[in-house]
Order: C-alpha cells, then structure tokens, then sequence
C-alpha cells in the first residue's frame, strides 16, 4: 500500500467529481438530528438524546458481523417515517447530502409497505417520497448542483406483497420510480418465492434489482438471475464463491470461474458492491474481516463489472466519496480506475439509453479535467 504522500489521488478532492449512487437505502440514510426531531412529536423513543451520539450508537449496533443483527437498526429509522410529512423531508434531506457528496445520478431504495402504519396507503406513500425528492433536486438546483433521481420501489421478500408492490412500481413508473427490487432477510427466501412477481415486471418491462449475493451464497445469485430475471445483482459479493484460485509450478496465480461467475462477468451484470456495508454484515467473513480481504478487487481484475455503492449511510457512518477513498487507499487504485467504477455504474442505470450516455459524458469531462489538473500541478 502507498503512503499519503505516494498516493496518486492525494490532491484530488474526490467529493468535487461527478458519481453515480445505484444502491442507496432510503431509511438506511436519515439524519441523526432529523431522526430526533422527528420522534419527539410522535412519541418514539430513542437510544441517545443527542445526535452526535445517536449517530455513534448506529455504527456501533451495526457492527456484530451479521445481516440480521444490522438490519434491526431499521426499526427506528422506519418508525420515524410513518407521515407524509416525515418521508418527504427524510427524502428531501436524502437527496440534499448525495448532491453535497457530489452524486450527479442516484437511485434510492425503500419499500413502502413498511410505512403504512399510521394509516397511509401505498399511492400516498410514494407520492410523499416523490414529493421529497423533487424538493430536493429543486434545492440543489439552486445550489447549482444538477443532479437525477430515481426510485427503486422495493419488496420486503420475507413477506408475501410483492406482487402488490411490483404493481406498485409499475403504476408509478412515470412519476419518477425507476426500478424494482427485494429486500430484507435473503437465507431461506429466494427470488423464486415471488416469481409471480417478477413474471409480471418481465411482461411490464419494468427493471429490475435483487439483493442476492450477500446472506446468502450461489443458489441465491442463480435464483435473483434467473427467477428474479434481475438485470443488477444487490451487492453479489457472494459471486466470488464460484471463483477458484490456484498456483502453477512457477507459483503464478490462476483463476477459474464456475458456471455462475462465468454467466454473470461474461453478460456484464453490474455487481452492486458495498464494501464498508459487506464487512459490517459479514459479507465477506469467507475472505477475512479487513476491507483488504474484500474481493473487490479480484473481482475488478477479473473483469466483472464493479460498482461502488455505500448501502446505508448512517449505519456505516459513510459515503460515495468515503468508500472510493478507502478503496483507493486499500487497493492502490488510480484516479482511471475510479473513473471506471463510475461508468460501470452510469451504464447500469435504470434509464435511456440517452440518459446514460449523457452521465457517462459528464463523469468522462470531469474525471479528464481532473487528471490534466493533476499533470499541470505535478
């Protein structure tokens, strides 16, 4: 590993260049202080008074190694979004910190089934995120930040909805929902179980993502590609189970790729990788429990197409220009490399074509601009 004063990326403030957010959980990614400001009227009580420690007290819940044990942090973030008035601001705010970190493009995630407890229906409560995310983009306009965003209506695949959400989305498709997608405890509830579902997603033309990969191994992967007919993989990690590493007599490394791995690198299937997220959950504990024991990088050498993702905000204490530093730091990459994540992403949007070619020219723009700066002050 390069030092600080080796390291290529050293002058370059990554928050000022142009980045793409494809997996990005809604609720995984409310203000501490707006969290308290929001329980009080309602009622709800919280850990810790004070949002610097509320803030500490997520992380901290969020590091026992294991998907079930973070994923229960959520009651309380969830909890606060029950209103009209709670899920607009939580999206608007939402919306407001990704144009702060420099994200030109981002997708969020959130499943509205788990916001109807205080009597809103499932319309009323997309129209409110929508709501929230349009002020949001109003307020980084005048900011003078463009930036685009796009819902990903999600099914919790524990529970038996999907359908009913799919539907949902698609309803919604012209009023700023993008795409589809599963969540929630994957071991035992595979894409298979809400094949319904996505029958009926593939005959609407609708797009979509699975969480697969990440609680669970292959089976899982297989199911969300060839059940779910997901065109991303949330977090697909676990692909690296199907890859084998071995050493020749002249102690040279050589990887083989099983029939999953193979599928999913040769068809360009964009990995929604999270590398802070994955060492929390316990992701990645088949490879170790340092972010240099990720397979990302193998993965990235093998010609998988990448994408760098933070998952949860306030659960990992994190952020697009945070996981690309630590990746950065950890695996030597170069200002190209990091260019490539994000057109790997831009590419995988669940937009036109033009609007992707659009994106990928402004991250192209700017990552050159940065590297001739970068020749000019060396």
């Amino acid at each position: 590993m390069t030092t600080a004063d080796e390291n290529p990326l050293s002058g370059i403030d990554l928050r000022t260049l142009p980045k793409i957010s494809l997996h990005d959980h809604l609720d995984g990614g409310v203000r501490p202080a707006t969290i308290l400001e929001l329980a009080e009227p309602l009622g709800i009580e919280v850990p810790v008074a004070d949002a610097d420690g509320l803030a500490e007290w997520f992380y901290a819940q969020c590091n026992a190694g294991s998907l079930v044990e973070y994923l229960k942090t959520f009651d309380l973030t969830i909890e606060i979004m029950q209103t009209e008035e709670g899920l607009a601001r939580v999206a608007r705010e939402f919306v407001q910190d990704l144009a702060a970190d420099g994200v030109i493009y981002g997708e969020v995630r959130w499943a509205p089934e788990q916001h109807l407890t205080r009597g809103l229906s499932l319309d009323a409560v997309v129209e409110a995120v929508q709501a929230g995310i349009n002020e949001g983009i109003e307020d980084a306009a005048r900011g003078g930040h463009d930036i685009q965003i796009g819902q990903l209506v999600t099914a919790m695949r524990h529970a038996d909805r999907s359908l009913e959400i799919a539907e949902l989305a698609v309803r919604h498709r012209d009023r700023g929902v993008a795409g589809f997608d599963i969540a929630g405890a994957e071991l035992g509830f595979p894409a298979s179980k809400h094949r319904l579902a996505f029958d009926y997603l593939a005959s609407s033309f609708f797009p979509v993502t699975v969480h697969a990969g990440e609680a669970d191994g292959l089976e899982s992967i297989k199911s969300a590609l060839f059940d779910g007919r997901a065109l991303r993989l949330g977090h697909g990690v676990r692909i690296a189970e199907d890859v084998t590493l071995e050493r020749d007599r002249d102690d040279a490394l050589y990887a083989t790729l099983g029939p999953v791995a193979e599928w999913v690198r040769d068809r360009e299937i964009p990995l929604e990788l999270s590398p802070q997220s994955n060492l929390q959950t316990g992701a990645i504990t088949e490879w170790g429990t340092e972010l240099g024991d990720h397979p990302f990088d193998l993965l990235y050498q093998l010609g998988f197409n990448v994408t760098v993702n933070v998952d949860n905000r306030t659960m990992s204490d994190t952020s697009l220009t945070k996981e690309l530093t630590l990746l950065a730091e950890t695996f030597d990459y170069e200002l190209a490399d990091l260019e490539t994540f994000q057109l790997n992403a831009a590419a995988a949007v669940f937009q036109p074509l033009e609007v992707r070619e659009e994106l990928a020219d402004r991250i192209s723009d700017a990552f050159e601009d940065a590297f001739l700066a970068e020749i000019d002050e060396g």
